[in-house]
Protein backbone atom coordinates (compact mmCIF):
# COMPACT_ATOMS: atom_id res chain seq x y z
CA UNK A 1 0.00 0.00 0.00
CA UNK A 2 2.82 2.41 0.86
CA UNK A 3 4.51 1.87 -2.50
CA UNK A 4 1.29 2.63 -4.38
CA UNK A 5 0.69 5.80 -2.37
CA UNK A 6 4.24 6.96 -3.05
CA UNK A 7 3.78 6.27 -6.76
CA UNK A 8 0.68 8.47 -6.76
CA UNK A 9 2.66 11.17 -4.94
CA UNK A 10 5.39 10.97 -7.60
CA UNK A 11 2.78 11.50 -10.32
CA UNK A 12 1.19 14.43 -8.46
CA UNK A 13 4.59 16.07 -7.94
CA UNK A 14 5.42 15.68 -11.63
CA UNK A 15 2.12 17.28 -12.69
CA UNK A 16 2.64 20.12 -10.19
CA UNK A 17 6.15 20.75 -11.51
CA UNK A 18 4.84 20.69 -15.10
CA UNK A 19 2.28 23.38 -14.23
CA UNK A 20 4.93 25.36 -12.36
CA UNK A 21 7.22 25.66 -15.39
CA UNK A 22 4.35 27.11 -17.45
CA UNK A 23 3.61 29.55 -14.62
CA UNK A 24 7.24 30.65 -14.47
CA UNK A 25 7.34 31.17 -18.24
CA UNK A 26 4.19 33.32 -18.31
CA UNK A 27 5.35 35.27 -15.25
CA UNK A 28 8.70 36.15 -16.82
CA UNK A 29 7.47 37.03 -20.32
CA UNK A 30 3.81 37.86 -19.74
CA UNK A 31 0.92 37.27 -22.12
CA UNK A 32 2.97 38.43 -25.11
CA UNK A 33 4.61 34.99 -25.22
CA UNK A 34 1.32 33.06 -25.45
CA UNK A 35 0.16 31.66 -28.78
CA UNK A 36 -3.47 32.71 -28.50
CA UNK A 37 -2.95 36.47 -28.30
CA UNK A 38 -4.84 38.64 -30.79
CA UNK A 39 -1.84 40.95 -31.19
CA UNK A 40 1.39 39.19 -32.12
CA UNK A 41 4.41 39.44 -29.87
CA UNK A 42 6.42 41.55 -32.28
CA UNK A 43 3.89 44.37 -32.18
CA UNK A 44 3.59 44.21 -28.41
CA UNK A 45 7.37 44.57 -28.13
CA UNK A 46 7.31 47.44 -30.62
CA UNK A 47 4.67 49.19 -28.51
CA UNK A 48 6.81 48.80 -25.40
CA UNK A 49 10.20 49.80 -26.83
CA UNK A 50 9.42 51.74 -30.01
CA UNK A 51 12.77 50.62 -31.43
CA UNK A 52 12.31 48.41 -34.49
CA UNK A 53 15.96 47.40 -34.72
CA UNK A 54 16.13 46.43 -31.03
CA UNK A 55 12.99 44.30 -31.32
CA UNK A 56 14.36 42.61 -34.46
CA UNK A 57 17.62 41.77 -32.72
CA UNK A 58 15.80 40.37 -29.70
CA UNK A 59 13.49 38.19 -31.80
CA UNK A 60 16.34 36.95 -34.00
CA UNK A 61 18.32 36.06 -30.90
CA UNK A 62 15.38 34.09 -29.49
CA UNK A 63 14.82 32.32 -32.80
CA UNK A 64 18.39 31.07 -33.14
CA UNK A 65 19.72 30.68 -29.63
CA UNK A 66 18.78 27.03 -29.09
CA UNK A 67 20.22 25.69 -32.33
CA UNK A 68 23.50 27.43 -31.52
CA UNK A 69 23.64 25.45 -28.27
CA UNK A 70 23.25 22.00 -29.82
CA UNK A 71 26.87 21.16 -29.02
CA UNK A 72 26.19 21.41 -25.27
CA UNK A 73 26.04 17.87 -23.79
CA UNK A 74 22.51 16.65 -22.96
CA UNK A 75 20.98 19.96 -24.09
CA UNK A 76 21.20 18.85 -27.72
CA UNK A 77 18.20 16.58 -27.06
CA UNK A 78 16.08 19.65 -26.27
CA UNK A 79 17.60 22.11 -28.76
CA UNK A 80 15.56 21.23 -31.85
CA UNK A 81 12.22 21.08 -30.03
CA UNK A 82 12.98 24.26 -28.09
CA UNK A 83 13.76 26.01 -31.37
CA UNK A 84 10.50 24.90 -32.97
CA UNK A 85 8.64 26.02 -29.85
CA UNK A 86 10.58 29.31 -29.95
CA UNK A 87 11.17 29.18 -26.20
CA UNK A 88 12.22 32.65 -25.11
CA UNK A 89 14.30 31.26 -22.25
CA UNK A 90 17.98 31.08 -23.09
CA UNK A 91 19.65 27.65 -22.84
CA UNK A 92 21.29 28.73 -19.58
CA UNK A 93 17.96 29.86 -18.17
CA UNK A 94 16.35 26.56 -19.18
CA UNK A 95 19.03 24.63 -17.33
CA UNK A 96 18.46 26.87 -14.30
CA UNK A 97 14.71 26.21 -14.53
CA UNK A 98 15.42 22.46 -14.58
CA UNK A 99 17.54 22.82 -11.44
CA UNK A 100 14.83 24.90 -9.72
CA UNK A 101 12.13 22.37 -10.62
CA UNK A 102 14.32 19.52 -9.39
CA UNK A 103 14.69 21.28 -6.03
CA UNK A 104 10.93 21.88 -5.81
CA UNK A 105 10.31 18.21 -6.64
CA UNK A 106 12.85 17.16 -4.00
CA UNK A 107 11.05 19.22 -1.35
CA UNK A 108 7.70 17.73 -2.40
CA UNK A 109 9.03 14.17 -2.31
CA UNK A 110 10.67 14.79 1.06
CA UNK A 111 7.38 15.96 2.53
CA UNK A 112 5.16 13.38 0.86
CA UNK A 113 7.25 10.20 0.77
CA UNK A 114 9.52 8.16 2.97
CA UNK A 115 12.01 7.25 0.23
CA UNK A 116 15.72 7.30 0.92
CA UNK A 117 17.79 10.38 0.08
CA UNK A 118 19.51 8.96 -3.05
CA UNK A 119 16.17 7.83 -4.53
CA UNK A 120 14.56 11.21 -3.84
CA UNK A 121 17.54 13.01 -5.41
CA UNK A 122 17.57 10.85 -8.55
CA UNK A 123 13.80 11.01 -9.01
CA UNK A 124 13.80 14.79 -8.43
CA UNK A 125 16.41 15.34 -11.14
CA UNK A 126 14.40 13.11 -13.48
CA UNK A 127 11.20 15.05 -12.71
CA UNK A 128 12.92 18.41 -13.29
CA UNK A 129 14.37 17.38 -16.66
CA UNK A 130 11.33 15.35 -17.71
CA UNK A 131 8.86 18.15 -16.91
CA UNK A 132 10.81 20.64 -19.03
CA UNK A 133 11.10 18.12 -21.87
CA UNK A 134 7.35 17.36 -21.84
CA UNK A 135 6.54 21.08 -21.62
CA UNK A 136 8.80 21.99 -24.55
CA UNK A 137 7.49 19.07 -26.64
CA UNK A 138 3.88 20.18 -26.13
CA UNK A 139 4.80 23.79 -26.90
CA UNK A 140 6.56 22.76 -30.11
CA UNK A 141 3.63 20.61 -31.27
CA UNK A 142 1.10 23.36 -30.56
CA UNK A 143 3.18 26.04 -32.27
CA UNK A 144 3.92 23.99 -35.39
CA UNK A 145 0.25 23.01 -35.68
CA UNK A 146 -0.78 26.68 -35.52
CA UNK A 147 1.77 27.69 -38.16
CA UNK A 148 0.55 24.93 -40.49
CA UNK A 149 -3.02 26.12 -39.99
CA UNK A 150 -2.18 29.81 -40.52
CA UNK A 151 0.10 29.40 -43.55
CA UNK A 152 -2.60 28.94 -46.28
CA UNK A 153 -4.45 32.06 -45.13
CA UNK A 154 -1.18 34.01 -44.98
CA UNK A 155 -0.19 33.01 -48.51
CA UNK A 156 -3.67 33.91 -49.81
CA UNK A 157 -3.34 37.29 -48.09
CA UNK A 158 -0.03 37.78 -49.93
CA UNK A 159 -1.76 36.88 -53.21
CA UNK A 160 -4.49 39.48 -52.66
CA UNK A 161 -1.89 42.11 -51.79
CA UNK A 162 0.15 41.35 -54.90
CA UNK A 163 -2.94 41.42 -57.15
CA UNK A 164 -3.82 44.97 -56.04
CA UNK A 165 -0.31 46.13 -56.87
CA UNK A 166 1.65 45.93 -53.63
CA UNK A 167 5.28 44.77 -53.83
CA UNK A 168 6.16 41.54 -52.07
CA UNK A 169 7.83 43.38 -49.16
CA UNK A 170 4.56 45.21 -48.47
CA UNK A 171 2.68 41.92 -48.71
CA UNK A 172 4.93 40.53 -45.99
CA UNK A 173 4.24 43.59 -43.82
CA UNK A 174 0.50 43.12 -44.28
CA UNK A 175 0.77 39.46 -43.23
CA UNK A 176 2.87 40.49 -40.21
CA UNK A 177 0.16 42.99 -39.26
CA UNK A 178 -2.98 40.96 -39.88
CA UNK A 179 -1.93 37.42 -38.91
CA UNK A 180 -1.63 36.61 -35.18
CA UNK A 181 1.16 34.63 -33.59
CA UNK A 182 3.09 32.51 -34.19
CA UNK A 183 3.25 33.13 -37.95
CA UNK A 184 2.69 36.89 -37.62
CA UNK A 185 5.90 37.41 -35.67
CA UNK A 186 7.86 35.08 -37.95
CA UNK A 187 6.76 37.00 -41.05
CA UNK A 188 7.32 40.29 -39.27
CA UNK A 189 10.94 39.37 -38.63
CA UNK A 190 11.39 38.52 -42.32
CA UNK A 191 9.78 41.83 -43.30
CA UNK A 192 12.12 43.74 -40.97
CA UNK A 193 15.15 41.82 -42.26
CA UNK A 194 14.24 42.66 -45.86
CA UNK A 195 13.92 46.31 -44.84
CA UNK A 196 17.50 46.22 -43.56
CA UNK A 197 18.74 44.66 -46.80
CA UNK A 198 18.52 40.91 -46.40
CA UNK A 199 17.33 38.82 -49.33
CA UNK A 200 13.69 37.75 -48.80
CA UNK A 201 14.17 34.34 -50.42
CA UNK A 202 17.14 33.59 -48.19
CA UNK A 203 15.23 34.70 -45.07
CA UNK A 204 12.26 32.48 -45.98
CA UNK A 205 14.60 29.55 -46.63
CA UNK A 206 16.26 29.98 -43.22
CA UNK A 207 12.85 30.09 -41.52
CA UNK A 208 11.75 26.94 -43.35
CA UNK A 209 14.90 25.08 -42.29
CA UNK A 210 14.68 26.33 -38.72
CA UNK A 211 11.05 25.20 -38.41
CA UNK A 212 11.62 22.10 -40.59
CA UNK A 213 8.34 22.63 -42.46
CA UNK A 214 7.90 21.43 -46.03
CA UNK A 215 5.20 23.96 -46.96
CA UNK A 216 7.48 26.83 -45.97
CA UNK A 217 10.20 25.34 -48.16
CA UNK A 218 7.76 25.44 -51.08
CA UNK A 219 7.11 29.12 -50.35
CA UNK A 220 10.82 29.93 -50.12
CA UNK A 221 11.57 28.13 -53.40
CA UNK A 222 8.69 29.88 -55.20
CA UNK A 223 9.90 33.31 -54.08
CA UNK A 224 13.53 32.52 -54.91
CA UNK A 225 12.67 31.30 -58.43
CA UNK A 226 10.54 34.37 -59.08
CA UNK A 227 13.39 36.63 -57.97
CA UNK A 228 15.83 34.94 -60.34
CA UNK A 229 13.64 34.13 -63.35
CA UNK A 230 10.75 36.57 -63.01
CA UNK A 231 7.13 35.74 -63.64
CA UNK A 232 3.76 36.36 -62.04
CA UNK A 233 4.38 35.75 -58.35
CA UNK A 234 0.70 36.21 -57.51
CA UNK A 235 -0.31 33.27 -59.71
CA UNK A 236 2.48 31.09 -58.36
CA UNK A 237 1.54 31.83 -54.76
CA UNK A 238 -2.15 31.34 -55.55
CA UNK A 239 -1.42 27.83 -56.77
CA UNK A 240 0.87 27.23 -53.80
CA UNK A 241 -1.87 28.32 -51.38
CA UNK A 242 -4.24 25.78 -52.92
CA UNK A 243 -1.60 23.04 -52.65
CA UNK A 244 -0.85 23.90 -49.01
CA UNK A 245 -4.54 23.98 -48.11
CA UNK A 246 -5.11 20.63 -49.85
CA UNK A 247 -2.16 19.11 -47.98
CA UNK A 248 -3.50 20.51 -44.71
CA UNK A 249 -6.94 18.98 -45.37
CA UNK A 250 -5.29 15.66 -46.23
CA UNK A 251 -3.30 15.70 -42.98
CA UNK A 252 -6.48 16.41 -41.02
CA UNK A 253 -8.29 13.60 -42.82
CA UNK A 254 -5.49 11.13 -42.10
CA UNK A 255 -5.44 12.28 -38.48
CA UNK A 256 -9.19 11.71 -38.19
CA UNK A 257 -8.98 8.28 -39.81
CA UNK A 258 -6.15 7.13 -37.55
CA UNK A 259 -7.53 8.69 -34.35
CA UNK A 260 -9.38 5.52 -33.30
CA UNK A 261 -6.29 3.38 -33.86
CA UNK A 262 -4.10 5.83 -31.92
CA UNK A 263 -6.44 5.87 -28.93
CA UNK A 264 -6.76 2.08 -29.09
CA UNK A 265 -2.99 1.79 -29.04
CA UNK A 266 -2.73 4.16 -26.07
CA UNK A 267 -5.44 2.23 -24.23
CA UNK A 268 -3.79 -1.13 -24.89
CA UNK A 269 -0.42 0.27 -23.78
CA UNK A 270 -1.48 1.98 -20.55
CA UNK A 271 -4.43 -0.13 -19.39
CA UNK A 272 -2.20 -2.90 -17.96
CA UNK A 273 -0.27 -0.29 -15.95
CA UNK A 274 -3.49 1.27 -14.69
CA UNK A 275 -4.85 -2.18 -13.81
CA UNK A 276 -1.64 -2.97 -11.93
CA UNK A 277 -1.94 0.28 -9.97
CA UNK A 278 -5.59 -0.34 -9.08
CA UNK A 279 -4.84 -3.90 -8.00
CA UNK A 280 -1.95 -2.70 -5.83
CA UNK A 281 -4.15 -0.09 -4.16
CA UNK A 282 -7.28 -2.25 -3.80
CA UNK A 283 -5.65 -5.56 -2.89
CA UNK A 284 -1.97 -5.15 -1.95
CA UNK A 285 -1.52 -8.88 -1.24
CA UNK A 286 -2.84 -9.97 -4.64
CA UNK A 287 0.57 -11.18 -5.85
CA UNK A 288 1.83 -12.56 -2.53
CA UNK A 289 1.22 -16.18 -3.54
CA UNK A 290 3.35 -15.95 -6.70
CA UNK A 291 5.88 -13.15 -6.18
CA UNK A 292 8.37 -15.49 -4.46
CA UNK A 293 8.33 -18.06 -7.25
CA UNK A 294 11.37 -18.24 -9.61
CA UNK A 295 9.27 -17.38 -12.67
CA UNK A 296 7.76 -14.16 -11.25
CA UNK A 297 10.61 -11.74 -12.07
CA UNK A 298 11.27 -13.17 -15.59
CA UNK A 299 7.53 -13.04 -16.29
CA UNK A 300 7.45 -9.36 -15.28
CA UNK A 301 10.27 -8.59 -17.71
CA UNK A 302 8.50 -10.50 -20.49
CA UNK A 303 5.25 -8.61 -19.90
CA UNK A 304 7.13 -5.29 -19.78
CA UNK A 305 8.85 -6.17 -23.04
CA UNK A 306 5.53 -6.92 -24.70
CA UNK A 307 4.11 -3.61 -23.48
CA UNK A 308 7.04 -1.65 -24.89
CA UNK A 309 6.86 -3.58 -28.17
CA UNK A 310 3.14 -2.87 -28.37
CA UNK A 311 3.79 0.88 -28.13
CA UNK A 312 6.21 0.85 -31.07
CA UNK A 313 4.07 -1.49 -33.17
CA UNK A 314 0.89 0.55 -32.69
CA UNK A 315 2.80 3.76 -33.40
CA UNK A 316 4.19 2.36 -36.66
CA UNK A 317 0.73 1.16 -37.73
CA UNK A 318 -0.83 4.62 -37.45
CA UNK A 319 2.20 6.60 -38.67
CA UNK A 320 0.97 7.18 -42.22
CA UNK A 321 3.24 9.22 -44.49
CA UNK A 322 1.48 11.62 -46.84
Amino acid sequence: MMISIELIIYIVVFIAVLLLVEGIYLTVFGKSISLNGRVNRRYELLEKTGNREEVLNQLRKEMGQHLRSRQVPLYSVLAEKAQKANIAFTPTQLVMVMALLAMVAFVGLTIGTASSLPIRAIVSVGIGIGAVFVWITNKAKARMALIEEQLPDAVELMVRSLKVGHPFSNALNIVATEVPDPLGTEMGVIADESTYGRDVGEALKDMAERLDMQDLRFLAVAVAIQQQAGGNLAEVLDGLAKVIRARFKLFRRVKAITAEAKWSGMFLSFFPLAALLLISVGKPDYYDTVKDTPAFIPACFVVGGFLVTNIFVMKSLVNIKV
